[in-house]
């Protein structure tokens, strides 16, 4: 039972591949929720820092309180991480890298072919005569002449 080899096909490294695939997406999902979280209770904590703590009340860059240039950046940070997730991995996902790289094995395989039709063209490979010669009957060593090469 246990010594038995395990079979393993293509299907399975296929399930392997769509299950690890599926984890990492799972786990983008995952970072992007806890940013978002982190996000909410950060941009909450700021602002009770301002406004009811009264830190650096006086600070105004641009004539916005400081929080509110630091609520702004933060929330351009999480809408870059939420784009990553969603919009660019839904187009340049797996699937998007997968046909990608088929299509330059098909390109460098035609490449090649070319590559190799050019050399046949140019140095033609000249027409070999069978090296057995079946009319002749097989050559053996005597015993009394082992020095005898066998060709001869």
């Amino acid at each position: 039972m246990f010594s038995k080899k395990k079979n393993t096909s293509e299907v399975d490294s296929e399930q392997r591949e769509l299950y690890e695939n599926a984890r990492k997406r799972a786990k983008q999902k995952k970072r992007l929720f806890q940013h978002f979280v982190v996000f909410l209770i950060g941009a909450v904590f700021l602002i009770v820092l301002n406004v009811v703590i009264g830190y650096q009340e006086n600070f105004k860059p641009l004539g916005y309180n400081w929080f509110v240039w630091a609520v702004l950046l933060w929330t351009l940070l999480f809408l870059i991480h939420f784009f990553n997730v969603f919009i660019v991995n839904s187009f340049m996902g797996k699937e998007w890298e997968n046909k990608q790289i088929d299509k330059l094995v098909k390109k460098q395989k035609e490449k090649i072919s070319r590559l190799k039709e050019k050399v046949e063209n140019e140095h033609p490979t000249p027409l070999k005569k069978d090296p057995v010669d079946t009319t002749k009957p097989l050559k053996r060593i005597s015993p009394e002449d082992p020095e005898r090469p066998i060709n001869s």
